[in-house]
């Protein structure tokens, strides 16, 4: 499908904007070389330990989990905090810095990924929401308090023919209980909310003093929307890069690119310097 014309006026929009709110969900990482876990055997491929034993990301990405057999549940999140860690964020993440620096109230970033990849890339961290948390830190899977700290001194060693960690789990420094991260995970009632809500509080008073905005929203799709619904919800023009779900809402100031990340990314910066 030609997307130039649709690029041209999104461009027009982002040129003519004093704020962006860059909204991104699992899609924007791809461009990053990491994994895609819609459906059981995009997961089970990255976790074949998993797949052998047929357990499903929704299973493993549960607190339930840390309590069955914390070795199993930290052998997974050990493995993703390392690879985390060690990812390299695309040069999309440089181009929608580049765009925020010539604006006049910057860019805010609204998040579901945990991955850390916005603040990594360069973003500073208190103009980042991550509405599901952060693998970068923890908090005590007891719930004994609603302290969180940062995953900084905990290094993962992984066996992961069996995903299974090998070294000591983290432990909560006020009880000496097992530690989780501080992710909303399935099945969640015991997430620790108050680093996200401090977030939160920040994006919504930036949004406020914005006068012309643009969201530009990245790989969010719709089987958990949180990201598509807040990204509606804003004031301004709305540009949706998805290679699979463009699909805007059904009125003149929403474009819905199907293309990938970073290629979406790079085709607006373009189309701005054209």
């Amino acid at each position: 499908m030609n997307h130039d014309a649709e690029i041209r006026r999104a461009a027009r929009w982002i040129a003519d904007a004093d704020a962006l709110l860059i909204t991104a969900g699992a899609g924007m990482g791809i461009d990053s070389g990491l994994p895609d876990f819609r459906g059981p055997g995009g997961f089970w491929r990255v976790y074949p330990a998993l797949g052998k034993a047929g357990i499903h990301f929704e299973s493993i990405a549960n607190p339930a989990a840390f309590a069955r057999d914390p070795r199993l549940a930290w052998g997974f999140y050990g493995h993703r905090l390392d690879l985390y860690r060690r990812t390299v964020p695309h040069a999309g993440f440089g181009m929608l810095l580049d765009l925020a620096a010539r604006k006049k109230h910057g860019a805010r970033v609204f998040t579901s990924n945990v991955d850390g990849q916005f603040q990594q890339a360069g973003f500073p961290a208190d103009r980042v929401c991550e509405v599901h948390g952060s693998i970068h830190h923890l908090q005590c899977a007891a719930g004994c308090s609603d302290a969180i700290w940062p995953a900084t001194d905990f290094q993962p060693e992984i066996d992961a023919d069996h995903c299974r960690l090998r070294n000591e789990p983290p432990h909560c420094p006020a009880c000496g209980g097992l530690a989780r991260p501080n992710i909303l995970m399935f099945g969640d009632w015991g997430w620790v909310e108050r680093r996200t809500e401090l977030q939160h509080r920040r994006l919504q008073e930036w949004l406020v003093a914005v006068d012309r905005l643009v969201c530009i929203e990245i790989g969010a799709g719709t089987h958990i929307p949180t990201v598509r619904y807040f990204s509606e919800q804003q004031p301004g023009g709305l540009v949706r890069i998805n290679p699979s779900e463009p699909e805007v809402p059904g009125h003149g100031s929403s474009i819905g690119l199907a293309l990938g990340g970073q290629q979406g990314i790079t085709a607006l910066l373009a189309a701005m310097s054209g």
